[in-house]
């Protein structure tokens, strides 16, 4: 079975809660969850890189701020999926391929990888956080196209730019989690990290806000 990973980067449960309403069609349909789950911490963007693709939080794997510039000291998921003879695919910010291929991220030869002895063994990987998302999706569907990948990142910054340059009380914040969502891009959506302890569906209600 081929997978999907998806992280909107930033985004928060109310907005995903609020505005995602083809998520909600496909919980209601029976074929999606929702759940709330607690987020490890520190909650910054690479510990949290760190612990959704190795399942090790922050305190133990040693990424406990976004400057630990290094590779992973952990089996990730690219590692698994490896070992298992798949392939790997990620179309991500830069970060992750720091900590799965090499590092420091070098533009010039880890910006675009194609090479099948690295974990992650197809990759686009941009280094701006509002390299458009629009775009993100694109490299990703590249990627699925083009090599098959069994396992497939994709990992997109608008959101969380847009909470960082706004607020996260703001239109603009609310408007980058629902262009994702219009595009019906996401699988499954993650916001950030989160602890590996069971979690139960949340209830739907009948009657929900719209957008």
């Amino acid at each position: 079975m081929k997978t999907i990973l998806v992280i909107l980067d930033g985004l928060s449960y109310v907005v995903a809660y609020d505005a995602m309403g083809y998520l909600h069609g496909e919980c209601t349909a029976g074929r999606g969850r929702l759940y709330s789950l607690t987020c490890e911490l520190p909650s910054l963007s690479r510990p949290l890189y760190e612990c959704i693709l190795t399942g090790v939080p922050p305190v133990v794997s040693g990424v406990v701020h976004n400057e630990v510039i290094r590779l992973s000291h952990h089996h990730s998921i690219f590692y698994f999926a490896r070992a298992a003879g798949l392939t790997t695919a990620a179309a991500a910010y830069h970060w992750v391929s720091e900590l799965y291929d090499r590092a420091p991220f070098n533009v010039a030869e880890d910006r675009h990888t194609l090479e099948p002895a690295l974990p992650i063994q197809y990759g686009h990987f941009y280094h701006a956080d509002h390299y458009p998302d629009s775009h993100v999706f694109e490299d990703a569907e590249s990627l699925r196209v083009r090599h098959k990948p069994d396992f497939l990142l994709i990992h997109s910054m608008n959101i969380d730019d847009a909470g960082h340059c706004h607020g996260l009380s703001t239109p603009q914040y609310r408007h980058a989690g629902i262009l994702p969502e219009e595009r019906q891009v996401p699988l499954f959506v993650f916001g950030d990290a989160f602890t590996l302890s069971p979690a139960r569906p949340l209830q739907m209600p009948v009657a929900r806000r719209g957008p």
